[in-house]
């Protein structure tokens, strides 16, 4: 069986799809201040509308992430030694990992704690020294059901974390297997075609959905956290795959309209289902909740087959605009959650009509980003902390984006 492996070194449509997908995760973080799910700050006025708007990317949105940071990985494990590849991932994302892990999310954690207060004036906690407490593990900071809050901590971090990890068992995988990009674009060719395209991918995603994530649900701790290493690394390697694929891009093309419709089904019957049961009340029967699972998979699947088929199809061009925000996605993803718990948790207090205060929150976010990737971009010894030393511009528009 013959591959494409040759003939693609430049994919601006996941480049595009990649940015895309940091900002609507900048739009989810800020509907979580909103809906009813625990998070670190929380709105005095729950909206629970909100829901099958956030559900629209919830099932799908980080399993595209990885796949694109996959199929990033192979331009680069293509054209570079094992070492080479895992020497620059180290020095792109760890320093940014421990960086945002003792700078950056600090405050998170301290507005969690102040709101807790705010509700508990009883609780046996305080903040104290709080950063001092935050780094050495000390704080003891414990609500009323035992639960406590364990620091230092990465909270929305856990994807670089993961990313760093995943792309050192790649290495591995490497050492000893030097044609793993093109053996898993020739198993994914071949399990990826007519109805399997479909089939096979939803069948093991509601699979992994039925079983781990019933057992141990999603931690984001990395060790023990056995349904999303699945599904994560799964998509890692499959974008490591298909990477430089024409096949794949073809078939991914063909059917995007119908993975779009499907997509959207399976996410009106998500949300259904989710809001019919969001209190709980009544139970879902066992045979429901199997039903759901593979909803939820068909939901993750199809629609990351028509962005991906839309992409390919439609975002083709490259550019300064495109080269620009590559680069600042990074900085981005690296501050804008903490940007929306201090903003959100100071907002509330103002008493603002509250789809003022989301337009305020949403708008304020995105020019916090900006603001913060203008700054850092222009400073050498800070670059670093934000995963941008060694990438100038000029330096960058020789290389395929996918490498940014």
């Amino acid at each position: 069986m013959t591959t494409t492996v040759q003939q693609i070194d430049r994919r601006y449509d996941l480049d595009w799809i990649r940015v895309g997908a940091f900002f609507l995760l900048i739009l989810y973080h800020t509907g979580m201040f909103y809906v009813p799910w625990d998070w670190h700050v929380k709105t005095p006025h729950v909206v629970e509308g909100l829901m099958p708007l956030m559900l629209l990317t919830n099932p799908w949105r980080l399993t595209l992430l990885f796949l694109v940071s996959g199929a990033a990985t192979r331009f680069m494990a293509d054209t570079t030694t094992v070492g080479q590849l895992t020497g620059a991932r180290i020095v792109r994302l760890l320093p940014p990992l421990l960086f945002a892990m003792f700078v950056i999310v600090p405050p998170q954690s301290y507005y969690e704690i102040v709101e807790y207060l705010a509700q508990h004036p009883s609780a046996p906690v305080g903040v104290e020294n709080f950063w001092v407490r935050y780094v050495t593990a000390s704080g003891h900071w414990c609500g009323t059901d035992g639960d406590c809050l364990i620091t230092p901590t990465w909270n929305h971090m856990w994807f670089v974390a993961y990313l760093l990890f995943y792309t050192l068992v790649l290495a591995l995988m490497l050492l000893v297997w030097k044609t793993a990009g093109e053996r898993i674009q020739q198993a994914a060719e071949y399990l990826l075609k007519g109805v399997g395209l479909f089939a096979w991918p939803i069948l093991f995603l509601a699979m992994l959905r039925a079983t781990l994530y019933a057992k141990y649900g999603e931690t984001h701790a990395l060790v023990g956290d056995h349904y999303v290493h699945a599904v994560s690394f799964s998509a890692f390697l499959l974008g490591f795959g298909l990477a430089k694929s024409d096949t794949l891009r073809e078939r991914l093309v063909a059917v995007r309209w119908p993975a779009l419709i499907v997509a959207v089904a399976a996410w009106a019957g998500w949300s259904i289902y989710v809001w019919t049961y969001r209190h709980d009340t009544p139970i879902p029967s066992p045979q429901l909740k199997l039903l759901m699972r593979f909803v939820f998979a068909a939901d993750t699947w199809c629609a990351i087959v028509a962005i991906l088929g839309f992409g390919a199809k439609h975002l083709t061009h490259g550019g300064p605009v495109l080269r620009y925000l590559t680069l600042g996605v990074f900085p981005f993803y690296l501050v804008h959650q903490t940007l929306i718990v201090v903003m959100a948790h100071h907002l509330a207090k103002l008493g603002l009509p509250q789809g003022l205060e989301g337009a305020i929150l949403v708008v304020a976010t995105f020019a916090g980003c900006f603001a913060t990737y203008e700054i850092v971009r222009r400073i050498p010894g800070v670059r670093i902390l934000f995963g941008l030393k060694g990438q100038p511009a000029e330096a960058l528009a020789r290389r395929p984006p996918a490498l940014a």
